[in-house]
């Protein structure tokens, strides 16, 4: 059977990250992908011009048709900026939860820098999406922003505030260290069980970055969808982003935070 996953996200109009960034990440990790758009962005390299959320009833319509039909093996939750989306999405996937890995990248701040998601919404994602999660991707801002507390200034900071987001209600968490410095770009897989595993990667100085986020998470949940393991299905997303951003200045796009290069294995 072809393994589905399907992304519930915003969408972004040049590209980069978001839906398209997703569907581009299944594809090339050979997942067939569906789409449940939560919001549209006038978005390009530079920054985030405008955001147009579409009705929660209607994203739960979504929810409804995809999985009524398809044979999901895998979500990925992306962008959220309304609490009456986070709410409409909980409702439409706790009756999966359990059966069908859930990853949940907590995106509120764009590669520009441009904040995407309200104080009210993040509490609403704590609330009513982080236990239906059995793995939450956030990079340090968000890590900080989950549990009310500055961004961590270092790796044994990073832990410890994974350990609190835990307590949230997360079966597990991968904290991604791209907003880290040192020579390393370091991500800690940190399990409600106590478990950690920890995966680095030689850090890459570019700045085609738009999009990183929502490729990692969206390469764990291709990994989940095809039945690895969650400690393999991050092993194989930590090597297909570095790729991604390594690859990336081969096909330069925009003029400010260029999108990682989703195809690299296939063309340059």
């Amino acid at each position: 059977m072809t393994p589905i996953a399907v992304t519930i996200a915003g969408s972004d109009s040049s590209g980069g990250a978001g839906i398209q960034a997703d569907l581009k990440t299944f594809a090339a990790l050979r997942v067939y992908g569906a789409s449940v758009i939560t919001a549209l962005t006038a978005q390009n390299t530079i920054g985030v011009q405008g955001i147009h959320d579409v009705p929660a009833d209607f994203v739960l319509a979504q929810i409804e048709s995809v999985f009524s039909d398809l044979a999901v093996r895998a979500v990925k939750i992306g962008m959220l900026s309304q609490v009456e989306t986070i709410v409409a999405v909980a409702e439409g996937l706790k009756r999966y939860a359990g059966n069908i890995p859930i990853v949940l990248d907590p995106v509120m701040v764009a590669t520009s820098g441009d904040r995407l998601i309200t104080d009210e919404a993040v509490e609403a994602l704590r609330r009513h999406l982080l236990p239906l999660a059995d793995v939450v991707t956030p990079n340090l801002p968000e890590l900080g922003c989950l549990i009310g507390e500055p961004t961590a200034p270092n790796e044994n900071a990073a832990v410890a505030q994974g350990r609190r987001l835990l307590a949230l209600g997360a079966r597990a968490a991968l904290i991604k260290g791209g907003h880290a410095d040192g020579s390393e770009s370091i991500d800690h897989l940190m399990g409600a069980d106590g478990t950690m595993r920890r995966f680095a990667a030689t850090r890459i100085e570019t700045r085609n970055s738009h999009g990183t986020g929502c490729t990692l998470s969206s390469a764990v949940a291709a990994g989940l969808a095809r039945g690895f393991p969650l400690a393999d299905s991050v092993a194989q997303a930590k090597r297909y982003t570095t790729a991604a951003i390594a690859a990336a200045a081969t096909v330069p796009m925009g003029q400010g935070h260029g999108p990682v290069h989703h195809f690299h294995a296939l063309w340059r």
